[in-house]
């Protein structure tokens, strides 16, 4: 009796195997044979999940896209800044806990690829507008700020992110305090 393959199961080793190749190597220079030995499987069966080395790193993306909807979607409780203060937190914490889909997200900003970067930043920049928006309706914001400022929130975690992934000395978990403290108490009346 032939041995039955869980063929959901088996993309998602093949996609986290994927994850890993790609942030060790880099996407340029990984191969769907690294790929497969990675997963510990046939390099056919790299091909009967995905057909591609590209859809290999968009279906890594989507996963990332798919947990940041995930946070951004998550319940929150408190005025508006208490919100973005927790937005700010959880989002560091899953940055954090994904170091590999991290570092191909470095990776993907540096390379012309075939993930749409735009609408993962759309998504958190429209996330924190609305919050803004919503402290400002209550009387917490300082004179001056708008929508403009969520595009320097998002970059400010960014920012952190990126010297996290490049200085090891640098702990992302560590920074969503300072985060914190100048994203949202910095911007409070």
């Amino acid at each position: 009796m032939p041995k039955r393959v869980d063929v959901d199961a088996r993309r998602a080793e093949i996609l986290e195997a994927a994850v890993r190749v790609f942030a060790r190597k880099g996407f340029a220079a990984s191969r769907i044979e690294d790929v497969a030995a990675e997963a510990g499987v046939a390099k056919g069966s790299v091909y009967l999940a995905v057909s591609s080395r590209e859809e290999l790193l968009t279906a890594a993306f989507d996963e990332y896209r798919a947990r940041a909807e995930r946070e951004l979607a998550a319940p929150r409780t408190g005025a508006a800044l208490d919100r973005l203060a927790q937005l700010i937190r959880s989002t560091v914490a899953m940055l954090a806990a994904h170091p590999d889909h991290a570092r191909v997200l470095l990776d993907v900003w540096s390379a012309r690829t075939p993930v749409d970067m735009a609408a993962v930043y759309e998504g958190y920049r429209s996330a924190v507008a609305a919050l803004l928006r919503a402290a400002d309706a209550e009387g917490h914001l300082r004179a001056g700020i708008g929508d403009a400022h969520a595009a320097v929130i998002v970059g400010a975690i960014e920012g952190c992110l990126v010297q996290w992934l490049a200085d090891d000395r640098v702990a992302l978990d560590d920074l969503a305090e300072p985060l914190v403290q100048l994203c949202v108490e910095g911007i409070r009346r």
